[in-house]
């Protein structure tokens, strides 16, 4: 999906959910990385983190949007868009928005177990399995993958 193709769907989801029109522009960003998406207050522009169209379906990148847009259209009608105002919460049940978004896999390239106790280690990075040992029962680490 490409950035116009998102900008078609939040203007699309606004008007459909909401029944007003979405006037700001909407971008992916490639470094959120826990958060589905972000609202800006300062230029009313929405970002979407783009591993949740790679890793989830549709229904949950549109989840996202209408939780965003809630932060959008309470902010330009004069509320707190903050998750803890009644304004928010009600606004973002009525249209079936999203309430958290889910968690994103990690890209781990080893993954180190225990060869006492079988306790599996995900690293980003290769460790020298000589040097370290388990945390647990301070058995012989493995490389399994």
């Amino acid at each position: 999906m490409t950035d116009l193709e998102l900008q078609r769907l939040v203007e699309h989801v606004s008007l459909e959910s909401f029944g007003k029109q979405f006037k700001h522009q909407a971008t992916f960003n490639s470094r959120l990385r826990t958060t589905g998406g972000r609202y800006r207050l300062a230029d009313h522009n929405i970002e979407i983190n783009r591993k949740m169209t790679e890793e989830f379906d549709r229904s949950v990148l549109i989840g996202i949007i209408k939780h965003e847009l809630c932060h959008y259209h309470l902010h330009l009608a004069g509320y707190s868009g903050k998750h803890n105002t009644p304004e928010f919460k009600q606004l973002l049940k009525a249209v079936g928005g999203s309430r958290y978004a889910p968690a994103v896999t990690k890209n781990y390239k080893y993954v180190y177990e225990c060869t006492e106790c079988g306790l599996k280690y995900h690293r980003k990075r290769k460790i020298d399995v000589r040097k370290y040992a388990c945390g647990k029962c301070r058995g012989k680490l493995k490389l399994i993958a």
